[in-house]
């Protein structure tokens, strides 16, 4: 998400021809783009990013179902 943010405010301002950014060559912007893009389809799942997040969501609710189990004997 931090990629892509700055992406698409550098995208909006370009468009827009706001002073500084009106000038700005398209290359940083499509760097900014691919960059972005092997990051999330590649370095992610490389260094194992997507998968830690879906492990810590799915324990927390084997967590919570556990304690509504147990709790309710």
């Amino acid at each position: 998400m931090l990629l892509i943010i700055p992406l698409v405010l550098l995208l909006v301002l370009k468009l827009a021809n706001i002073s500084v950014f009106a000038g700005i060559s398209w290359w940083w912007i499509v760097g900014l783009a691919v960059f972005a893009f092997l990051w999330f389809e590649i370095f992610e799942r490389v260094l194992g990013l997507d998968k830690r997040k879906d492990d810590a969501h799915f324990e927390k609710m084997k967590q919570e179902r556990i304690k509504r189990t147990l709790g309710k004997k």
